[in-house]
């Protein structure tokens, strides 16, 4: 289960102050080195993540945090980083001690009520003091159950993990699916895989590894073919395949190989979907079509591998959209954990499939981009879109044509 990526994870993210035993409790639920433990406070000086497998979870990354209260010449920014971990947590754990729930508590339960992020109080080094009744009646006047535990001897430790179950959003209870939704047990699905010369040599890339995997799970057949072999595979058929999956960038000659009445979609949509808000990023592709030359777009790729000469991101994307509107763009790339700090800065956000990230970040993303009123979409939409064929792209997903019509309706100055 270490091989699981981090997307797919269950994000679970520790906070506190200095001293209060974060990284003790990692060591201890995790069984694991995490990071350094020393009796010194202010040890952890940057998020430290934990891959685990925790059962009946199954996969999930522990992200150890700096203290709330840091202090010194490196204070800001470490604090800075910590609040950057509530965009991609998805379950909170705050750890108290001796200090019990004070200002800085309380402000980071707010931001956690904010974010609609679950938070697990836990009570720590109960194997030195008794938890503090006063701290503990604050905690449920707040409606929250916490564990005590002490780190050191391992007591309340079952009781740690039950909890974390108990409120682990649903979604990591019951995964949503990436395809086999769509192609019921027993039924095919075709998937157009060029060869991606950004991949490393004898592996597919993860979207692709991925589907198969989810179709495999869910007793659905996957035929996987390059795209120049697409029709002859198509033919060898009996019958029609339920859904066809293509790379964004194979759109035209799969849309020409393919029967109308076969769905067709990309596997950076089906990531939209699964990882984002399918309809937002349908929308967002409208604003394509109110780009000038010279405008300023945002590029973002949450994988961090090392761009090649035609990569989709730097080279195509601005391509096509130039082509689209008729003369080049102003594009801004980010990547990694890295996102725009000012989105209002962009008339235009563009986002891969966001196989690497987990859905409460990808989904904090877009949330920035709304708030700031700045249209967002995705890779494959924005290459369908440029390409004249998303109607087609969209196929097995309704309601996001209905957005995408009735976005394009509502836009009379739109080219």
């Amino acid at each position: 289960m270490n091989a699981a990526p981090r997307g797919v994870r269950l994000h679970i993210g520790t906070f506190g102050r200095r001293g209060v035993g974060k990284s003790s409790l990692l060591r201890a639920l995790t069984r694991q080195q995490v990071s350094t433990v020393s009796p010194e406070p202010g040890t952890t000086a940057d998020p430290v993540e934990k891959p685990m497998e925790l059962m009946p979870l199954g996969p999930v990354l522990f992200i150890d945090t700096a203290g709330i209260d840091d202090v010194g010449a490196l204070s800001a920014p470490r604090a800075e980083q910590t609040m950057k971990v509530l965009d991609r947590t998805e379950l909170a754990v705050l750890v108290l001690a001796e200090e019990g729930l004070g200002s800085l508590e309380i402000g980071l339960l707010d931001a956690f009520e904010q974010r609609k992020i679950p938070v697990l109080p836990v009570l720590n080094k109960t194997d030195l003091s008794k938890p503090d009744e006063v701290t503990m009646d604050r905690l449920l006047h707040h409606g929250l159950k916490p564990v005590a535990l002490s780190a050191t001897t391992g007591k309340g430790l079952p009781e740690l993990r039950e909890a974390l179950v108990a409120l682990a959003p649903d979604e990591f209870l019951n995964a949503p699916t990436i395809v086999s939704d769509l192609v019921a047990p027993g039924e095919c699905a075709v998937l157009v895989v060029p060869i991606d010369k950004e991949a490393p040599r004898g592996r597919l890339i993860l979207p692709q590894a991925q589907a198969i995997r989810d179709l495999l799970d869910h007793d659905a057949c996957a035929l996987v073919v390059k795209e120049r072999e697409l029709r002859e595979a198509l033919a060898r058929l009996t019958r029609k395949p339920a859904l066809v999956v293509t790379d964004s960038q194979a759109f035209p000659k799969v849309a020409a190989d393919i029967p109308t009445d076969v769905p067709m979609t990309s596997f950076s949509i089906l990531f939209a979907r699964q990882k984002g808000d399918l309809l937002a990023f349908a929308r967002g592709a409208l604003a394509i079509d109110s780009l000038r030359p010279g405008d300023r777009v945002a590029v973002a790729e949450a994988c961090s591998h090392h761009p090649i000469g035609e990569d989709i991101g730097r080279t195509e994307i601005p391509r096509w959209l130039g082509q689209h509107i008729g003369g080049p763009l102003e594009v801004e790339q980010v990547q990694g954990r890295d996102f725009v700090d000012e989105p209002t800065r962009y008339k235009l956000v563009i986002h891969c499939g966001a196989c690497m990230l987990g859905r409460r970040e990808m989904l904090s993303r877009i949330f920035a981009c709304q708030r700031a009123g700045v249209p967002i979409t995705n890779y494959g939409m924005a290459i369908a879109h440029c390409l004249g064929v998303i109607e087609r792209a969209l196929q097995p997903f309704p309601a996001a044509i209905h957005a995408y019509r009735e976005g394009a309706a509502a836009r009379p100055n739109a080219r």
